[in-house]
């Protein structure tokens, strides 16, 4: 076997790479085709040892070479077919878990505008909203609409691209405050507001203490599973209710046609900045792919645990690793007077590198290979597994599909801005417009394997889904009942 052959084997056996996006990335495969696909290489380097023993090639001594010829290796069946089936049902598998999170978020904007008229009055805009459509002509409520949009679009492009600079420049403390300081406000401030609305339209009596006491331990545990750890399904609760919230910030300080005009614009931004090749959603996904770094869990709503690993990711390329010489057998396993040296000098031991950074080192794999079909040639592989802190949270962080806060918020923002009007059937048909361009987003990337925005296509189904529904549809079902015709 040549070098060749085995450092192919290796890289393919270490490879990792991390695909996430701020919309919606693809997912690895799951356990069972990673099972899958590992057997089917150990199939094929099934007549490679494990340390200490000695590989003999077709070249090499007959004995070998009978024994190669008496145990042939097994046919490989194939096994492409069942990947590609194991990956649609993986698929399938993913399109329920993005379906439960939006249809919670989009309830709880639902529900909130239902029972609380605070959302639903507009007596304040948004500093970003300058023109707020006062103006009793359509055309001119038409252009303030768009300026008011393009004013607001122009605002998420600029703190996008100083997201992107921040990142290349590597200045992660500065984004982490950025990112502690949004949520404060929205665990801390808009938590409140929404709580002291609800108490008061259900007519709930509560003192300031407990009130406090509440925001209190709601907020700092919202910080903790949000930006440090806790357990999954607190974590995703936590991320739904923020992006809840903000959805409804954005219903109740939009003006009416800003807001129409705002999912338009939103849609088409998405779409440029995730496709074009110098895209900023694009170019931060890349950054860290190269990196093998996850996407701040701030911004990302991950179906598994996603924690910041900035502590144990790797060098950069041109960084040197430090490497050092230790003895070549382990455990004893040398002659008799290194054995004897390490067990009567103690300290000096340690300094021969028997130390216990060294019995560690000597714990993981090590593989000894020899090609006999040249001139006799050894060649020692050191095969390092990751250390056991990293390795449960990359695997968490490997397998699970994940789509961006964004995405969470304007969905909630067409259905919530549809059930303002008191017309139920506008807000289903907008609720069935988004999950299903969710499914085609989502057949689109097993189709195209990269990454996609999800807004396009859900926000284009839910506005025409909107305004066929409230002006066809609606009216000729007032017609069909003022007639009293039932169909």
């Amino acid at each position: 076997m040549s070098d060749t052959g085995s450092e192919s084997e290796i890289e393919e056996a270490t490879e990792h790479t991390a695909l996430m996006d701020g919309h919606i990335a693809e997912a690895r495969p799951d356990r069972e085709i990673a099972e899958r696909i590992a057997r089917k290489r150990k199939t094929k380097s099934d007549n490679q040892q494990s340390y200490g023993s000695v590989e003999r090639t077709e070249g090499g001594a007959s004995g070998a070479a009978g024994t190669s010829a008496s145990n042939p290796p097994p046919p490989q069946p194939p096994a492409d077919a069942q990947i590609e089936e194991l990956e649609l049902k993986y698929g399938a598998r993913h399109v329920i878990k993005l379906f439960v999170p939006v249809t919670l978020c989009m309830l709880v904007v639902v529900a909130t505008i239902s029972s609380i008229n605070f959302y639903s009055v507009k007596d304040v805009y948004l500093a970003y909203t300058p023109f707020h459509e006062e103006s009793p002509y359509a055309v001119t409520k038409v252009w303030n609409a768009l300026a008011n949009s393009m004013i607001l679009l122009s605002v998420i492009a600029l703190m996008t691209v100083l997201l992107i600079v921040l990142y290349k420049k590597r200045c992660y403390k500065i984004i982490h405050g950025w990112l502690i300081l949004s949520s404060l406000m929205l665990l801390f401030l808009f938590s409140y507001l929404y709580i002291e609305e609800a108490l008061r339209a259900y007519n709930i009596p509560m003192d300031y203490i407990t009130l406090v006491f509440v925001m209190w331990n709601f907020g700092g545990m919202g910080m903790i599973v949000i930006h440090w750890k806790g357990p999954l399904r607190l974590q995703q609760a936590y991320l739904i209710f923020i992006a809840a919230l903000m959805a409804l910030v954005f219903i109740k300080y939009l003006p009416e046609w800003t807001t129409w005009a705002v999912l338009a614009v939103i849609s088409i931004w998405d779409l440029i900045a995730v496709l074009t090749p110098k895209g900023p959603l694009r170019i931060l996904v890349e950054t860290a792919q190269e990196r093998n770094e996850p996407i701040f869990p701030a911004l990302i709503y991950s179906s598994t645990v996603m924690y910041c690993l900035a502590a144990t990711t790797p060098p950069p390329p041109g960084e040197p690793r430090a490497r050092e010489l230790r003895p070549l057998h382990p455990h004893g396993r040398g002659t008799a007077d290194e054995r004897r040296a390490a067990r009567e000098s103690g300290g000096a031991g340690d300094a021969a590198g028997f130390d216990a950074a060294w019995q560690a080192r000597a714990q993981q794999q090590r593989r000894l290979r020899v090609d006999s079909s040249q001139p006799p040639r050894y060649t020692t592989r050191l095969e390092r597994s990751p250390a056991p802190a990293q390795q449960p949270a990359l695997d968490d962080e490997e397998k699970g599909v994940k789509l961006g806060l964004g995405d969470f918020i304007f969905y909630s923002v067409l259905v919530g801005k549809a059930s303002s009007y008191g017309d139920w059937n506008t807000t289903l048909a907008c609720f069935v417009a988004i999950l299903i361009g969710l499914c085609l987003t989502l057949l689109l990337l097993a189709i195209l394997k990269k990454a996609l925005p999800a807004l396009p296509i859900s926000i284009t189904f839910g506005l025409i889904f909107y305004f066929a529904t409230r002006c066809v549809v609606k009216p000729f079902a007032d017609a069909l009942a003022a007639e009293q015709v039932f169909i």
